[in-house]
């Protein structure tokens, strides 16, 4: 494996004598230190690495012309999903469409609204406008019921916290509504237009609001024109510090939803409370945490759900509110093969969205549960959007796959018929590129899809350039989607392929259950069985095998690598989750031990301390080279999981490979991260990976 001219010196990392006391096992923490971000220490720490990091990265040759091709490419313009909102009247319609759009390399993406799909689109929001380097984001929106209004929130560096306010959308001018210390919520408007319930959490201390836990979220409801401090409260619980709401005002605008969620796990609670008497209590619907439950819409006192309850793919049921017994409950739609992710109702109709083998399937089947017809997509890939209203006859989706960018289709429920509204000009030829979905077997057997994806034509002589890419965790599906990134890896001989491992949501609860906690193994041993499977059919060798992950992926890659030095040539963890028994004391982290479990827990502890990244890096190894990267004001996984890591696998590591920590500034866990940024960290990742697998160019 190629190295440096010259051999890296990477910054002095201090050790301490922490050690702590693990249920009679005593587990050393030398670098404890670097959990402070904001310490004189760290931030020295921070600036030498990203200076032996970005000197390494700019001696590559390659890097330049590297970053010339993503940006020329990257260079077109994007549209979202067209969304209606407002009232259609007889004397005075207010409904209008909205959607997004970036010219190509614009940091933020622009929010425009129009009257008709034919007019001259406004703008309504312009993010670039509001920081010079684009690092204040748009992150969540809610137009009012006459669509009239529109609430924002904004979140600056990448950072979780949001402020949210309120636009008058005829004249794009701000009310003086301004709204603080909010974070994982959105905005659901009252039918009377007069303000919109949310969630927000009690203010944290200045100093440390990057780091410290999130406890007792709580809901309100706030009037237009008065100050967040007379926001009413609706609804929180004091004994419950775990506990988030979502509060959701149905399309009826007869009742408000509140989902209760409990961490990052799937099942929830559902409450309601009935507008129409502003006296009425909150009534328990669903008080166990037993399954997920995700409101669809209603008729009166009958709620439609998608859930999981004794179906692991997902169903559709009915509960009547008058008759709540759960005895009384109707199945709609039943299981399937297929996994049920989401479903809506337009013209009436339920729209079913299924992944067939982390591929995207669309069903509509009528009220009673009666199915109707498939909408044809073109090909194998995922499709999104199909929102709007109960009664819309027409609804917006797009489509994308690793060679198709996404695309926006307008579709029509009535006749079937889906019509291009929006495709994208990319500078590239998709029939250059093929994508096949194979199967391999894990270690234990089981049976595990991966898509791979390349130019056409390559040779399997175990010599190509492999990108390996994986989450593994939370639930969450791994579907087809398109990539400039990884366009330019493949133009330059690359192949990427993406496992759909366990933990994940690809077929569905029982899927993403045999990855979590002590069955957190089986996620690594997926991956591993990945790589073996690339390796064994000659698509490449150690010696050209890249892995790469974000957040709970960076996770993946870090324990992998830890567990098989010797099966990878480079890695790339991102943001990733490497301290397993100290996760849980930062921000939101103590969310997540319904998926990791807690090192607080003597049972649970020892999975935890047997995988943990931080604490398997072996003294005297020789490890891949590897580009830890990071952010600092990543208030999601803090970066000191990534300095800590980085620390140690620096005094570990025995080869001639680097090992190098990138922190970005400005920059949080991804949501919102400005284009100029992303293509900069692209460049230096495909430069690393160019120089590190010796790839030629």
């Amino acid at each position: 494996m190629p190295s440096s001219k010259k051999p890296l010196t990477y910054p002095s990392s201090h050790k301490s004598n922490q050690v702590d006391n693990y249920h009679g096992t005593l587990v050393a923490d030398p670098y404890r230190w670097l959990e402070d971000p904001d310490s004189e220490e760290t931030r020295a720490w921070i600036e030498a690495q990203n200076q032996v990091t970005f000197g390494y990265l700019s001696e590559i040759p390659t890097r330049e012309k590297i970053k010339q091709r993503l940006t020329k490419l990257w260079d077109y313009e994007k549209y979202g999903i067209p969304f209606k909102e407002g009232e259609s009247l007889q004397d005075c319609s207010t409904e209008r469409y909205f959607y997004f759009k970036n010219d190509g390399l614009q940091n933020q993406s622009v929010l425009y609204t129009l009257k008709t799909l034919d007019d001259q689109p406004k703008v309504l929001l312009d993010p670039n406008k509001l920081s010079e380097d684009g690092t204040v984001a748009l992150s969540g929106l809610s137009i009012s019921e006459d669509g009239k209004l529109l609430a924002y929130g904004l979140s600056a560096s990448g950072s979780d916290w949001q402020e949210w306010k309120v636009r008058n959308i005829e004249t794009g001018e701000d009310l003086q509504d301004h709204l603080k210390w909010i974070k994982f919520s959105g905005a659901s408007w009252t039918h009377d237009n007069q303000g919109f319930f949310y969630s927000r959490y009690d203010e944290p201390n200045e100093k440390t609001q990057l780091e410290d836990v999130n406890y007792y979220q709580k809901l309100y409801y706030h009037q237009l024109g008065k100050p967040q401090s007379e926001d009413v409260l609706i609804y929180h619980r004091p004994d419950q510090k775990e506990w988030g709401f979502s509060g959701g005002v149905t399309e009826d605008g007869r009742y408000l939803i509140i989902s209760i969620w409990l961490g990052s796990d799937s099942k929830n609670l559902v409450f309601f409370k009935d507008l129409t008497n502003p006296n009425t209590e909150v009534v328990e619907l669903i008080n166990q945490f037993e399954a997920d439950y995700s409101f669809i819409d209603n008729d009166d006192s009958v709620f439609y759900f998608r859930t999981d309850l004794n179906a692991p793919r997902g169903k559709v049921i009915a509960i009547d509110t008058k008759n709540p017994a759960s005895e009384n409950w109707r199945e709609i739609i039943p299981q399937s093969a297929e996994t049920l992710e989401s479903v809506g109702i337009l013209n009436n109709q339920f729209v079913a969205d299924y992944l067939k083998d982390a591929h995207s399937q669309i069903k509509i089947f009528d009220i009673k549960g009666a199915f109707i017809r498939e909408v044809e997509l073109p090909g194998l890939g995922s499709a999104g959007g199909f929102g709007g209203k109960r009664h819309d006859t027409e609804t917006f989706y797009s489509f994308t796959s690793f060679t198709i960018p996404g695309t926006i289709y307008r579709y029509d429920m009535v006749t079937g018929k889906s019509t291009i509204f929006r495709q994208p000009q990319v500078d590239f030829n998709p029939d250059d590129y093929e994508t096949k979905q194979v199967f391999y077997h894990s270690k234990d057997g089981t049976r595990v899809p991966m898509f791979i994806t390349h130019k056409r034509g390559i040779k399997l002589d175990g010599n190509n350039p492999t990108y390996l890419y994986a989450y593994g965790g939370f639930n969450v599906s791994m579907t087809p989607s398109f990539s400039v990134s990884l366009l330019v890896w493949m133009e330059m001989g690359g192949v990427y392929a993406m496992p759909n491992i366990r933990g994940g949501g690809e077929y569905g609860e029982e899927w993403h259950q045999a990855g979590i906690k002590d069955k957190k193994q089986n996620v690594f041993d997926d991956f591993i069985g990945a790589a073996e499977w690339l390796i064994a059919n000659k698509y490449t060798k150690t010696e050209k095998l890249a892995i790469a992950g974000g957040s709970n992926g960076g996770l993946l890659v870090g324990a992998c690598i830890t567990q098989r030095p010797d099966l990878f040539g480079a890695a790339i963890p991102a943001v990733g989750v490497m301290d397993m028994l100290r996760f849980h004391k930062f921000t939101i982290g103590w969310a997540w031990t319904s998926e990791y479990g807690s090192a607080d827990n003597p049972e649970e502890f020892p999975a935890l301390y047997a995988y943990s990244p931080l604490h398997n890096i072996k003294a005297d190894t020789a490890y891949p080279a590897t580009l830890i990267t990071t952010a600092d004001h990543d208030d999601r996984v803090v970066p000191a999981h990534s300095f800590k890591f980085a620390a140690a696998l620096q005094e570990a590591h025995a080869g001639d490979a680097p090992t190098l920590i990138r922190i970005e500034t400005k920059a949080g866990h991804g949501a919102g991260k400005p284009t100029a940024k992303i293509i900069e960290e692209a460049a230096d990742k495909w430069a690393f990976l160019v120089r590190a697998l010796n790839v030629e160019v």
